[in-house]
């Protein structure tokens, strides 16, 4: 399923992603292509804070923001550069912003990383 929908959904859903919330697309570089790859995923902001759920657990993009030590985030049309990038698990949860807490226990982890304005 996580095959079809980088192939298949992420392409449909990309058009309208950056500015649909809660929706987002988050734009990467592959650790060892260099490519450049953007991917929606489900995204809440409490600044200066985003919180992504995890749905497959350890991703491609989430280990690529995080080797890169940043990344970029559109979200209604806005450009966000993403810095501090970690993971927080269920048991950690309660250091996230009150609200998107439920991410990380019901997908066992989430993504976290503060918003710098700018692309």
């Amino acid at each position: 399923m996580a095959r079809f929908n980088r192939i298949v959904t992420n392409r449909v859903m990309g058009l309208w992603a950056p500015y649909l919330p809660p929706w987002a697309v988050i734009v990467h570089r592959g650790r060892r292509s260099g490519r450049e790859y953007r991917t929606v995923v489900w995204a809440w902001i409490r600044r200066p804070t985003v919180v992504v759920a995890l749905t497959y657990g350890p991703t491609d993009w989430q280990r690529n923001v995080a080797a890169a030590g940043k990344g970029q985030m559109i979200r209604r049309g806005r450009t966000w550069t993403l810095t501090n990038p970690r993971v927080v698990t269920a048991d950690e949860s309660r250091t996230l912003p009150w609200g998107t807490r439920w991410t990380a226990r019901v997908f066992g982890s989430a993504f976290v990383a503060e918003l710098n304005t700018g692309g």
